[in-house]
């Protein structure tokens, strides 16, 4: 090889290796310019917070949830949205007592909203929603309302998230907007996130800002189909309550005892009243009302008849198998479900109640 060639090969081997190391430079700024971006920028961004929170409720990441928002701002606003105007169109009650309510409500709201805010978190960590259980003061009515049918009314736990749309950023604060949809009514619904951002950079979701606007469109379409449902099944409940009522008038006659113990004749007389007319009347009066349609926005209602009806029936079974069997923890397990269904008929009651005042609410269809 003359030296000419041997100086040519020479020269195109040197450009080579400009060109792959400036191709590598070129690489190596890429990645360090996005390493820069994504955590010194993008990190501290709404959209960002937004991605994370999605990705938190995917994961089921109840601390990074927490993380990107503020539950505790966010439970306390709503509770607010909620709670305004509960009593506002209850015209059964004077106004000194309205006050007494909303003072009421006042003063129970650290309990409601911090436990509102550790009820999402648990939703978050086990992908369903639960009720307060053992000593927690919000399980059944301790703090004096129904925290089940409080979680109702919030629609929390009948809303779904669609899609997060376009983030308006001014300084500090954003708002981010969020297609969501009712689930019973199917109603579509773009609720207003606002965003802040934090003292270490990151941004949290503090509050929905048309939160209370939401519960005015979604509560009176639920409202008009209850009130359909209660009117379609009162001829049900006007035929079978008062026969149930009869042989509730017949069970204190024949449980009631000198001595404070049944004898067997009693206890078999019993037994028999409730495993051949009592039991089978509730089931009979629960298939008639199984039959009627029932609204998109009346499920809830036609739900918690279902499980009265169901909890009556085991408490009435473990009654029974109490006299057969004279076996006391049969009787406790009846008292239990008992009690249990006492709160749920409760609940129904509450929610026929609300729907007949509702009717006094301008927006109600």
């Amino acid at each position: 090889m003359d030296d000419y060639t041997w100086q040519k090969k020479l020269r195109e081997r040197d450009r080579h290796s400009r060109r792959v190391f400036f191709a590598f430079l070129l690489v190596v700024t890429c990645v360090a310019g996005t390493l820069v971006w994504y955590f010194g920028v993008y990190r501290r961004t709404p959209e960002f917070a937004l991605q994370q929170i999605q990705h938190a409720i995917e994961q089921r990441d109840a601390e990074m949830f927490r993380h990107y928002v503020n539950l505790d701002t966010l439970t306390s606003r709503a509770y607010d949205d909620l709670t305004v105007d509960l009593f506002a169109y209850d015209t059964t009650l004077t106004p000194k007592t309205k006050v007494m309510f909303e003072k009421f409500y006042v003063t129970i709201k650290p309990q409601l909203a911090g436990g509102t805010a550790e009820t999402i978190l648990h939703r978050i960590r086990d992908n369903r929603w639960t009720l307060p259980t053992g000593t927690d003061i919000l399980q059944g009515r301790q703090l004096g309302i129904d925290y089940e049918r409080f979680l109702e009314r919030s629609q929390i736990r009948n809303t779904s998230l669609v899609k997060l749309g376009a983030v308006e950023r001014n300084g500090h604060t954003a708002t981010a907007s969020a297609d969501i949809v009712e689930d019973y009514t199917q109603t579509p619904y773009t609720l207003q996130l606002v965003m802040e951002q934090a003292e270490d950079g990151h941004w949290q979701v503090v509050y929905i800002q048309n939160y209370r606007d939401y519960l005015d469109t979604i509560a009176p379409l639920q409202n008009g189909d209850i009130a359909t449902y209660i009117e379609a099944t009162q001829p049900i409940v006007d035929e079978y309550n008062p026969q149930l009522k009869q042989l509730q008038k017949k069970f204190q006659r024949l449980v009631k005892t000198e001595s404070g113990t049944m004898t067997e004749l009693q206890r078999i007389a019993v037994a028999d009243l409730l495993s051949e007319q009592v039991i089978p009347l509730l089931e009979e009066r629960q298939e008639k009302l199984d039959a009627v349609d029932v609204p998109p926005g009346a499920q809830y209602l036609a739900r918690q008849r279902q499980q009265s009806t169901e909890t009556t029936v085991k408490a009435w079974e473990h009654f029974i198998n109490g006299l057969q069997q004279n076996r006391p923890s049969e009787f406790d397990t009846a008292e239990t479900l008992h009690k249990q269904e006492l709160a749920i008929d409760l609940r129904v009651e509450d929610i026929i109640h609300h729907t007949a005042i509702s009717k006094n609410i301008p927006n109600l269809p």
